[in-house]
């Protein structure tokens, strides 16, 4: 696993033991409800994905970006398509999503190198 990736994974897993361990109730059903939002409906797991790839770059939160960057790649998602993705993004979110799109191609290199 690259650096990045490896360093992102760490750091979440580290992080959301420390959030999940403290007991509180709306936060843990909060992570339930994210947790079964992307599991496979009318919807499948990999559509939810790409859709929460897209949103996430048009809010720009890097951390998302990565998130579902990584589960996007799992799931199978081609680079063509991903670099659809991205263009509904920028289009949805302006150019202010370019630096992101920068990020996530070099997050998404990463995770192919591996």
């Amino acid at each position: 696993m690259g650096n990045e990736v490896k360093k992102f994974n760490d750091h979440r897993e580290k992080m959301n033991q420390k959030i999940l361990g403290s007991g509180n109730k709306a936060i843990k059903r909060l992570y339930s409800l994210d947790t079964i939002t992307y599991q496979d409906g009318a919807l499948d797991a990999k559509t939810k994905e790409m859709l929460g790839l897209v949103s996430s770059m048009v809010l720009r939160c890097d951390d998302c970006i990565k998130y579902h960057l990584e589960k996007c790649f799992e799931l199978g998602v081609t680079t063509d398509k991903l670099f659809e993705i991205f263009s509904v993004a920028n289009l949805v979110g302006g150019t202010i999503v370019i630096p992101h799109t920068r990020r996530a191609v070099e997050y998404w290199e990463e995770l192919n190198e591996q």
